[in-house]
């Protein structure tokens, strides 16, 4: 993979270009955002996202996942998407070890109505029990399910709070928590001006239609000022990463 920013352009590996010391708070974990998109800039292609995802993308989401001692993403992305466990193999933990994060990185799947499977694989995974985070008006049954497959995390009334669920996962230890989206929790995260990095393919692939960007709903009082980190770029896409200014 080539890095064109910063100069001089020269050739990188995908592990060493994202694994860098990240600072969180005492209130909550240091957010990233990882997402790809289409260069007129939707995020699915027939409802999912693979066809914006080529081997180098895939590169780049598992670099990132092992920077990431919490993945935050939303119920409808992890069925449309069909989530797994996330990987753990002696590999991995390696380089999770190197970068100073939990041994294997844990799902925090957040949901208003608690509308998962349960008896998917990724909540029968012995290496990484998922967190299932949800609202005070979840249906209490359906809550009473998660907590024997999952730790679960009340972190609002109707809707879930992101800063109030980011202090406890803050509190559960997680330094580094990667968000993946869909785009209703990356505006949510957003609003709430949570993040601290943004992680974006540009896939060489027009797509049309109306579908979402990558953040889709009410956007912060202020816009987030951003600065470029860096430009890497393989098989016509590119891989843009921003830090919060």
């Amino acid at each position: 993979m080539q890095r064109l920013f910063p100069p001089p352009v020269v050739t990188v590996g995908v592990d060493d270009a994202y694994a860098e010391p990240r600072s969180p708070t005492d209130e909550r974990p240091w957010l990233m955002m990882n997402m790809a998109a289409s260069v007129d800039g939707r995020i699915s292609v027939g409802g999912v996202s693979g066809p914006l995802s080529g081997p180098a993308d895939r590169r780049v989401f598992h670099a990132l996942r092992t920077v990431a001692d919490v993945i935050l993403v939303a119920a409808g992305t992890v069925r449309a998407e069909s989530y797994g466990p996330p990987a753990s193999d002696e590999g991995e933990r390696a380089r999770r070890r190197a970068n100073g994060v939990w041994p294997v990185a844990r799902l925090a799947i957040v949901t208003g109505r608690v509308d998962l499977d349960f008896d998917a694989p990724l909540f029968h995974d012995e290496a990484s029990r998922p967190i299932v985070v949800t609202g005070e008006a979840a249906p209490a049954g359906r809550v009473a399910e998660a907590r024997r497959v999952a730790d679960v995390i009340v972190a609002g009334d109707r809707n879930v709070e992101p800063a109030r669920a980011l202090r406890e996962l803050r509190e559960l230890g997680a330094r580094v928590a990667l968000l993946e989206g869909g785009p209703r929790l990356n505006a949510a995260v957003v609003g709430a001006g949570l993040v601290d990095e943004v992680c974006l393919t540009v896939s060489p692939i027009l797509v049309g239609g109306d579908g979402p960007g990558i953040v889709d709903g009410p956007g912060p009082d202020v816009p987030v000022e951003l600065e470029l980190a860096h430009v890497l770029t393989e098989d016509g896409s590119l891989f843009l990463r921003y830090r919060r200014r």
